[in-house]
């Protein structure tokens, strides 16, 4: 089962070609890798060139949506996965995909990996920081070894859902640019096509150095991604979370439409003033 795997890049080449050395090694099957090089000041061009891997180009940074959107209409197998170029895929990780696809038997989905970081991600392991201190040995060696479960409410890359669901949706809404945000708005747009399953899997494994672009370019600019998520649905991103999606509690199946309780009118009420407030 092949993917295409979307990869927005921002100068960060010294981390996508540890991105891309992980695919090759660590997969069962020979992906589609698609990239979008926004700026292209360190030459990453060159390398995708050399590797004779594709690419789409923008001489300025365009944002995550843009990049990833433009990057996905080069995609020609049946699914989208996206994922960060400061990610390291770990063994088995599309074997374990591959499993859920097919036991899921629709393209009604959205699978999201289980993050490794030293702080601040699903599981707590530390094996570098930057790419001139990664450890991968010790990475591999570790990484069985931390475990949580499956869970519920998944909304973070790297995610795989099918391209006819992809293009229903129209992939990343562009109003969220630079990108803060425009996870949980993908979400919502898939909740309100249909899908109930959004299950985050314990053994689809990636190990993240964190936030590289942001930490390299303290100057770029970001957008208020809960500001842009409230006033378009009339929610808060953390409302959906919980009464939504579920996030974070053991998966138990599809999700069903949420319970109408007095919790749930009380909050949706908080956000209704938010939302009066923008």
């Amino acid at each position: 089962m092949k993917l295409s795997i979307i990869i927005p890049s921002l100068n960060n080449l010294e981390y996508l070609k540890i991105l891309i050395s992980s695919i090759e090694k660590n997969s069962l099957y020979n992906h589609e890798i698609i990239v979008h090089v926004n700026e292209n000041l360190d030459n990453t061009s060159i390398y995708l060139e050399e590797k004779k891997i594709k690419f789409t180009y923008s001489d300025k940074n365009i944002g995550l949506c843009s990049a990833v959107n433009k990057a996905a209409g080069l995609a020609t197998t049946d699914y989208i996965l996206y994922t960060h170029d400061d990610m390291y895929f770990l063994p088995n990780w599309d074997l374990v995909l591959e499993k859920e696809i097919k036991k899921t038997n629709n393209k009604f989905f959205y699978f999201s990996g289980t993050m490794l970081q030293k702080k601040g991600a699903d599981l707590t392991l530390d094996a570098g920081t930057n790419f001139s201190n990664f450890n991968e040995k010790y990475l591999l060696n570790n990484y069985k070894n931390i475990n949580m479960f499956d869970h519920q409410g998944s909304h973070w890359a790297p995610h795989v859902v099918h391209k006819d669901i992809w293009n229903i949706i129209g992939g990343f809404s562009e109003e969220y640019n630079p990108g803060d945000g425009s996870d949980s708005d993908l979400n919502m747009k898939l909740w309100n096509s249909g899908v109930r399953i959004f299950k985050g899997l314990n053994n689809f494994k990636v190990y993240h150095f964190g936030s590289i672009s942001m930490r390299k370019k303290k100057d770029l600019i970001k957008n208020n991604g809960t500001k842009t998520f409230l006033k378009k649905w009339g929610i808060t991103p953390r409302f959906f979370f919980k009464h939504y999606l579920k996030t974070g509690t053991i998966y138990n199946g599809p999700l069903t439409n949420p319970k109408k309780t007095i919790i749930f009118f009380i909050e949706l009420f908080i956000c209704k003033i938010k939302k009066g407030l923008i």
